[in-house]
């Protein structure tokens, strides 16, 4: 098959939602096929199980796993992460809850799907990704760490557990001229680390930008493994998804890349951070913090 014909398939109208999840490479007329169906059927793509998109696009499972590697995937499980995370943007948070629908037990759900994800994360993001991150961020000079909405949230157990270990460490959650003045502070040997799911914020992905233009490492916690923060900004990429049991999104992924990241943190300084602890632990009796 043709470059020509095969974009025509990811250049139809439908295709708009996925945005550049779908590069244009020369597929086959089986993996064609798999390509139209996803385009065509966002919802199915996205949730439907491996034997039902290649019954519906007529090929054998093996040919779904070839297309997703032929377009830059790890596999169909890579891809399918990929194409929800473009849907749940796509649909409207009250679709989301319509869609959600009724739980005989909320929290065994919640805790049932947030398992899903953890398992998700751990087949996104190799071993040599994570430290290659980690030695990033325990030799910055600075390190900022920027989040908005619930995605402060890890930002924010981030920023608080590495200053406690004596990293040098910011947040900024706030945005608009907090964040241009947090950013503009960055340059060479210093770290940005993005947390940044589900709608991209324009805000954040051009302080990013910036950072990464003066000369600062961006790490970036998102979930979508191509668009403009990951593939043109991120020196440091790790995946996670965000879809929650409701209309909103969960954190618990990414806070525990970021718990594993700390964790590297320390492993990599061990002494600072025991005697940086020490002080800490020091200050809380000073300042008479916590009941006896």
């Amino acid at each position: 098959m043709s470059t020509a014909q095969n974009n025509e398939i990811l250049d139809h109208a439908d295709a708009q939602w996925l945005g550049d999840a779908l590069p244009r490479v020369r597929l086959s007329k089986a993996q064609s096929r798999v390509v139209d169906v996803i385009v065509r059927n966002p919802q199915l793509a996205s949730y439907a199980d491996l034997a039902d998109i290649a019954q519906r696009a007529d090929v054998n499972s093996s040919t779904v796993v070839r297309a997703a590697q032929a377009l830059g995937y790890r596999g169909w499980p890579d891809l399918q992460r990929e194409l929800r995370a473009r849907y749940l943007v796509l649909i409207s948070t009250e679709d989301k809850l319509t869609q959600s629908g009724e739980h005989r037990s909320p929290l065994h759900d919640a805790l049932t799907h947030d398992i899903g994800n953890l398992r998700q994360t751990l087949d996104s993001n190799t071993a040599a990704e994570a430290e290659a991150a980690i030695a990033t961020l325990a030799a910055a000079k600075s390190v900022l760490v920027v989040g908005a909405g619930s995605f402060a949230g890890p930002a924010s157990v981030m920023a608080h557990l590495g200053s406690t270990m004596g990293y040098p460490i910011s947040l900024e959650i706030r945005g608009g001229v907090h964040l241009a003045s947090a950013v503009n502070s960055l340059g060479p040997g210093d770290a940005l680390v993005v947390v940044n799911m589900w709608r991209s914020m324009k805000q954040i992905i051009v302080a990013a930008e910036a950072a990464r233009e003066a000369g600062a490492a961006v790490v970036a916690i998102t979930d979508m493994r191509r668009g403009r923060l990951a593939t043109t900004v991120a020196e440091h990429l790790l995946i996670v998804p965000s879809e929650g049991i409701s209309f909103f999104q969960s954190v618990t992924a990414a806070t525990s890349v970021v718990y594993g990241l700390l964790a590297g943190m320390q492993a990599a300084q061990p002494e600072r951070s025991r005697a940086a602890i020490r002080r800490t632990q020091q200050l809380w009796k000073d300042l008479d913090i916590y009941l006896e």
